[in-house]
């Protein structure tokens, strides 16, 4: 029998209302227990809670009772809404791992519990986790527009089509030696209709990566010489000290980074190692991870002190924006600042803004206009693996009619897994792994 499980749904700590969530078949028998009367569905009611033991009051509360199979996990479902303090909080999470078949909830289980009855799939369940984690405006409507389905949608109809394909190999298997059966024909039409979804499908995969970006932010790195100002420069912009600043060279030696919101889109600044030789072996292998950072960064920093040169950046292909670091120290030579090139000054925060807004102006270019339809990368592979499986296909036109149908059942079980159709169950203790306990 499947336990039914609760969890708070609100952080801990002092707070004026904690919610806890109840879900599972004994959730009737759970509230009834716990206030003597079930409310109306769907409404909020104000009720005495007690202790099942002793009928010590916990709370007053209120409740409201969530019949299935309409609710978020597909089971019935309840919300207790009880008074903040921590002993309120956990005198009823007491009572309720009291009771038989009740347990304890892990990270995710209430969203779990709605993929295993149908009520989301697991693009949409990976949507609910972006949108716990979003943090500016574009991660926020990008989760929701998963959520709504934009892309569950879009891989069904891809996934009907590839199944209507794979019946059409299938017939021409089974009335294979049937003498009406025109098989050039019925190999033209399956071809073209192939041909027409393998375009649909690398057309959404030519994307520039641009959902999993948002997702994970736009990558800035700042690089330049011990000395030239990085970390100084990274506290100015992030508006508090993150970065250790000292005159001494190579103060730092691994990687910072912080958060920002620029516009609504998430942008990650990395503060990095001085670039120079070195023999001492803690900086040299500092100034190794920050040569990986810089190569995979979306763009460079590349910082110039009044008396020195830029970094040698070792990569040509690397976008890169050159910034003049200290530029109160200039003397009124900010007219010699180059072409493309800003001057900055993180002591008086002269030129800060017109940084900013080239750091903006490049994670919008960098991460596209328009609404992105692939946002993870286990998307990405199973439409990639689906994307092979058609070239396949296409590739042996006239083959043996069984390749022709293995190679339509393998795309379809590639687009199946985008919204957990198959192979479900090693995905989702991977996904819930992440989730917080309460949702």
């Amino acid at each position: 029998m499947t336990e039914t499980l609760f969890a708070p749904a609100t952080g801990f700590g002092r707070a004026a209302v904690a919610v806890i969530r109840i879900s599972g078949p004994a959730a009737r028998d759970v509230v009834t227990t716990l206030c003597g009367a079930l409310p109306s569905p769907r409404r909020l009611s104000l009720r005495t809670l007690r202790d099942p033991v002793d009928g010590t009051e916990l709370d007053r509360a209120l409740v409201a009772w969530f019949p299935g199979p309409d609710t978020y996990s597909g089971e019935d479902m309840a919300e207790l809404h009880l008074h903040g303090g921590v002993a309120v909080r956990m005198g009823v999470l007491a009572a309720l791992a009291r009771m038989p078949g009740c347990r304890a909830a892990g990270p995710g289980a209430f969203t779990r519990r709605a993929v295993l009855n149908g009520r989301m799939d697991l693009a949409e369940a990976e949507a609910v986790a972006d949108l716990i984690d979003a943090e500016t405006e574009g991660q926020r409507r990008q989760a929701l527009r998963q959520l709504d389905g934009t892309l569950s949608r879009q891989v069904a109809a891809w996934r009907a089509e590839a199944i209507d394909c794979l019946a059409a190999a299938e017939a021409a298997l089974d009335f294979a030696d049937e003498g009406d059966v025109d098989e050039a024909g019925l190999d033209a039409a399956l071809f073209d209709r192939a041909a027409a979804l393998r375009r649909d499908i690398a057309t959404a995969l030519h994307d520039g990566r641009r959902g999993e970006r948002l997702r994970e932010g736009f990558v800035v790195v700042l690089a330049g010489a011990p000395n030239a100002g990085k970390s100084t420069l990274l506290n100015a912009l992030s508006r508090r000290d993150v970065a250790i600043v000292s005159d001494v060279p190579g103060t730092t030696r691994d990687a910072l980074e912080v958060r920002l919101d620029l516009g609504g889109l998430p942008v990650l600044l990395v503060d990095t190692a001085g670039l120079r030789a070195t023999a001492e072996p803690v900086e040299a292998e500092g100034i190794l991870r920050s040569r990986a950072r810089i190569a995979a960064a979306d763009l460079v920093l590349a910082l110039v002190p009044p008396d020195g040169t830029g970094p040698d950046l070792g990569e040509s292909g690397i976008r890169t924006l050159t910034v003049l670091t200290k530029a109160d120290l200039f003397a009124g030579s900010l007219s010699r600042v180059p072409p493309g090139a800003l001057a900055v000054s993180a002591r008086t925060g002269a030129g800060l803004d017109a940084l900013v807004d080239a750091i903006q102006g490049a994670a919008e270019a960098g991460l596209g206009a328009g609404d992105a339809l692939i946002t993870r990368s286990r998307h990405r592979a199973a439409l990639e693996a689906c994307l092979a499986h058609l070239d396949r296909l296409l590739a042996g036109v006239g083959a043996l009619p069984e390749l022709a149908a293995e190679d339509l059942r393998l795309a379809v079980r590639s687009l199946g897994e985008v919204g957990g159709h198959v192979g479900v169950e090693d995905v989702l203790d991977r996904l819930f792994a992440g989730f917080c306990i309460g949702k």
